[in-house]
């Protein structure tokens, strides 16, 4: 039987991360699909590591594995710590706040699952979904990311940024992926772009936005971050 790694990177998240475990736990996958939920605790300086682990406690039928940094590395970094224990067939990232839906893993599982995809992004901006209207500049900010790396990879996405990724795990676990915060996302994408024969899908996906305000943590030295990856990766293959 097949199984889905669900990878959520948390930093000081303990307002949703019990919210978001029991969303993840209640969803039932296409095809029985297993799950596995590995929580990595990127050194929260709030309560998030005591919901975690007495959420483990009182799950114990649950297939939650925790792991914690000991000192904050990011989000890329985190992920990494993710993929190195994750032992499933797939493997999808999931935010430890509450912009995703994680009853939408269906959505992207079904191009992987029926054999056409290898690679599937949840796109924010492609239409038909639930979305919270962003601010102008935010928008303008995402789109520039994403047009910017479709330049180098000759693509067409329309959310490069988005936390929905969706790999096959032997995809994932053959990149060697260096960027430990929200660069992740520029240079995940441009090296998956760049495997041979590849096939990357993207289904629209629902957005429920929060600010800065609500605990966001990505900022303007993260965009900046973003394009210096672009060009990095862009520009420069890895020998």
């Amino acid at each position: 039987m097949k199984k889905l790694s669900v990878l959520i990177p948390a930093y000081n998240e303990e307002k949703t991360i019990c919210n978001v475990l029991d969303k993840v736990l209640s969803v039932k996958l296409l095809h029985d699909i297993e799950k596995e939920i590995i929580v990595i605790n990127d050194c929260s300086k709030d309560s998030t590591e005591a919901q975690i682990l007495s959420y483990i406690d009182m799950n114990p039928e649950a297939n939650i594995q925790y792991v914690k940094h000991a000192v904050n590395q990011g989000k890329g970094a985190a992920i990494h710590s993710g993929i190195t224990k994750a032992s499933g067939d797939y493997i999808i990232i999931q935010d430890a706040d509450l912009e995703c839906d994680p009853n939408e893993f269906n959505v992207l599982l079904k191009p992987m699952d029926d054999g056409f995809a290898d690679v599937v992004f949840g796109s924010r901006f492609a239409g038909g979904s639930t979305h919270r209207v962003l601010k102008k500049r935010n928008l303008r900010a995402n789109k520039f990311l994403t047009r910017a790396t479709n330049l180098f990879i000759n693509l067409t996405l329309t959310d490069m940024e988005t936390c929905y990724k969706l790999f096959k795990a032997d995809i994932i676990k053959n990149i060697h992926l260096t960027e430990r915060r929200f660069g992740f996302e520029p240079e995940v994408t441009i090296k998956v772009s760049r495997i041979p024969r590849i096939n990357i899908y993207e289904v629209s996906i629902s957005y429920y936005a929060r600010g800065m305000e609500e605990g966001k943590k990505i900022g303007w030295k993260d965009g900046v971050r973003a394009i210096i990856c672009i060009l990095k990766y862009g520009l420069f293959r890895a020998k």
